[in-house]
């Protein structure tokens, strides 16, 4: 009877694959909407108008004139104001304080949108046994991130009115790692489900070991170079040179290594972070350009071929967004078009290696 019973439950979970597949594709849509609310919170210098962490009682603003003199008066006592924002009308502070909560509002939205419906598909066995611990980890991620949110914001309210860049590119990094995982399960529970191919294959229908291997290297440089990206954003590192495909007359920038020891120019010199952001982009193009090189030689099939096409478009595209958004001194619309490329390039180069993989 139990052997019966287990085998109808993961009758069930496989035919809810659909089910979870789109819930999956709703979470990770918001997980972009939320990164790229993000590069606007920080681009137009909101993140730091809400003081207080409030998980469960934060999800209403001010509701009165009284409330939000109040928690103007709070944004007063904090150096954003004090050396930055001196004399800003309330008015003018609630423009700042709506994205910063609209940030929070939605990152509180990614958890319910995951949260319910997860324990839902749980407790009526629609998940399979072997992706609850998965799932369950990605939850727990989620968790995580919103703390490393807080702590970021936290950076910027002590001596200095800014975030940490440090901070920034960690609160970054996880929710690339997050829209990632969510994609590589939508996709494993798609090819699952596919034809003919329910215990999974090698997709790409060949034996493609050694282009697998450039493809996760391509997926690693387009990751180190989104962290690369929010070490730019955390120092403003886009505004020192603003002409392409030269720093003003220079290929090499005389204040590369102005800053004792060394190693801190890589973090600190913003001149050394927007420069090293430009070889990233280079050596993305190239990783990715020679996996095209290389797949030429190998029958891949359909779904391979497709995710290269789509990686090779998702490359040209971010590379002219960020192009535009250098020498156009670094306009909001399209600086967060560029990060929403970065999510596009990154999810287009994980499925490039999902199809590439080897089961």
């Amino acid at each position: 009877m139990n052997g019966k019973q287990s085998d109808a439950g993961e009758a069930r979970a496989i035919g809810a694959r659909p089910q979870v597949v789109a819930w999956l594709l709703v979470v990770a849509a918001m997980v972009v909407a939320m990164v790229m609310l993000g590069g606007a919170t920080r681009l137009t210098h909101s993140g730091l108008s809400m003081v207080q962490w409030q998980p469960l009682m934060g999800v209403l603003p001010p509701l009165s004139g009284e409330a939000w003199q109040e928690t103007f008066e709070k944004y007063q006592q904090y150096p954003e104001y004090k050396k930055i924002n001196q004399g800003m009308t309330l008015p003018e502070f609630k423009g700042i304080f709506y994205y910063e909560y609209s940030h929070r509002v939605l990152g509180r939205g990614i958890g319910l949108a995951f949260a319910v419906p997860f324990l839902w598909f749980l407790l009526t066995g629609r998940i399979e046994r072997r992706r609850r611990k998965t799932l369950l980890g990605l939850f727990l991620l989620g968790g995580l991130q919103g703390l490393i949110g807080w702590w970021m914001v936290k950076s910027g309210l002590v001596d200095r009115p800014d975030v940490s860049q440090y901070r920034l590119t960690v609160h970054l990094g996880v929710a690339f790692l997050i829209l990632g995982a969510l994609i590589w399960v939508v996709l494993d529970l798609l090819a699952k489900s596919a034809p003919g191919n329910a215990e999974g294959g090698d997709s790409a229908g060949v034996d493609s070991g050694a282009l697998r291997g450039w493809a996760w290297a391509t997926v690693l440089a387009v990751l180190l170079q989104a962290l690369s990206g929010g070490l730019v954003a955390g120092l403003d590192a886009g505004f020192v040179y603003n002409t392409f495909p030269m720093m003003n007359e220079y290929w090499l920038p005389p204040e590369l290594g102005e800053l004792s020891p060394w190693w801190l120019n890589m973090l600190e010199n913003v001149v050394m972070v927007q420069f090293n952001h430009r070889i990233g982009a280079y050596l993305c193009s190239l990783l990715l350009l020679w996996v095209w090189f290389k797949a030429r030689a190998l029958d891949l099939d359909p779904p391979a071929r497709s995710a290269l096409r789509l990686s090779m478009a998702a490359l040209v595209l971010q590379l002219a967004l960020g192009i535009g958004t250098l020498v156009l001194l670094i306009p909001i619309s399209l600086a967060v078009l560029h990060q929403g490329g970065a999510l596009l390039l990154f999810a287009a180069t994980v499925q490039l290696a999902f199809r590439l993989r080897a089961n």
